[in-house]
């Protein structure tokens, strides 16, 4: 069947399919735990779910302005006011179909054929496709677990083209939880800035940092270089709403009304229903968000109690999100030769599915998420260590 060029090297993301291979093994009847799919498995908060109910009683059903309900993208400002004292104006907000969907609009909305954007490795998987399918090249930059996963002004100068048009920065970092503190990435945006290159700050996690960490972001340099900053957050990791599909960007005002035309030519505004359950989020208490955040901490260092054990494993501690990005290289032997070539075993022995860090562009290592229940991350870890073990030799 013939398709678009820019579909020919598209591939689906490993985290779906790995799930999915997952879910298989268990229709047959056999235990499986995942630890691939990166979503927080609390309910949705009952205020949130309650707000989304009234809306449907009360009609609230109709189309939406393409950029979002003026409400909502008013309490998007008002979050960044409380969190980081920084007001943003609704002008200068954009609501779209998850976080996802804003990143997609914004390469498309920057990016001609050629441009290059930087992309530190490991990297949210996502990030190096959005960026092609605007035409773009992505330039990644690995930082490894010998560099605690994080990047320095001196590794972007050293990539950085006549061709530079955008950096991409995650933190808290989907795959491997680190958090920048707020001097490591201001002097990452102001080495974007001097060089007028265009940041994007994925902040998705921020409400995800645990003590004593701090989340930064760059909303403050948003506030003083709009024309060259955008900062990306969301309801799905924060609020437990992965599935309500809503995330927000903001940027210059001239921008925003730049994808918002965008917008409305592809999904027009988002589902009405799901921005009255984010408003409802932004503006109601945050106690839930605590309780997570406090769940989730005290199921990485259960988790990192166990892979500290691992013979032949790095895996530096992570102070955010939910994953824990394990360096296993030292375990390639025989059979096993690659990041996916170790998924495999694990799932075959272990029965548990985790992700090959090779879809986050650092082959060395896998992806595990410890976002399900306590004993059932105990006791996979536990089997995921026998397993490494046997490959030891131990």
């Amino acid at each position: 069947m013939l398709v678009a060029d820019r579909l020919q090297s598209l591939q689906p993301s490993l985290t779906i399919s790995l799930n999915a291979r997952a879910q298989e093994l268990r229709a047959q009847g056999i235990d499986v735990t995942s630890l691939a799919i990166g979503e927080p498995d609390f309910p949705t908060p009952a205020h949130i779910r309650e707000a989304a109910k009234n809306a449907i009683d009360a009609n609230f059903t109709r189309y939406t302005a393409a950029p979002g309900i003026p409400e909502l993208r008013k309490a998007v400002g008002g979050y960044f006011e409380r969190q980081y004292g920084v007001p943003v104006p609704p002008e200068s907000v954009i609501v779209s179909a998850g976080a996802k969907h804003a990143v997609f609009n914004l390469a498309q909305g920057l990016l001609n054929p050629g441009d290059e954007a930087i992309i530190p490795a490991p990297y949210w998987l996502s990030y190096p496709p959005i960026v092609e399918l605007a035409g773009g090249r992505a330039v990644t930059i690995l930082a490894g677990a010998d560099r605690g996963f994080k990047i320095t002004p001196d590794m972007l100068e050293a990539r950085r083209s006549s061709k530079t048009r955008l950096l991409v920065l995650n933190s808290p970092s989907n795959p491997t939880g680190v958090v920048y503190t707020q001097t490591e990435l201001d002097a990452l945006v102001n080495w974007a800035i001097s060089h007028k290159i265009f940041v994007l700050s994925d902040e998705i996690y921020d409400q995800l940092v645990f003590d004593p960490a701090k989340a930064a972001s760059a909303i403050g340099w948003f506030a003083r270089y709009p024309d060259l900053v955008a900062v990306l957050n969301g309801v799905s990791k924060t609020f437990a709403m992965t599935g309500w599909r809503v995330g927000w960007l903001v940027g210059h005002p001239d921008l925003i009304k730049k994808l918002s035309a965008l917008q409305g030519q592809s999904t027009s505004g988002i589902c009405s229903i799901a921005q009255k359950a984010a408003l409802a989020a932004l503006t109601g208490p945050m106690d839930c968000v605590a309780d997570m955040r406090g769940a989730f901490q005290r199921r990485r260092d259960a988790a990192m109690k166990i892979i500290n054990s691992w013979p032949l494993a790095v895996c530096p501690q992570p102070d955010g999100a939910f994953y824990l990005f394990v360096d296993v290289r030292r375990s390639y032997a025989g059979s096993i030769k690659n990041s996916t070539d170790m998924c495999a075993h694990l799932l075959d022995k272990a029965l548990v599915s985790v992700v090959p860090g090779a879809a986050f562009g650092d082959d060395n290592c896998f992806r595990l998420s410890y976002a399900v229940a306590d004993d059932a991350l105990k006791a996979a870890l536990q089997r995921v260590g026998e397993e490494l073990a046997k490959l030891a030799g131990k």
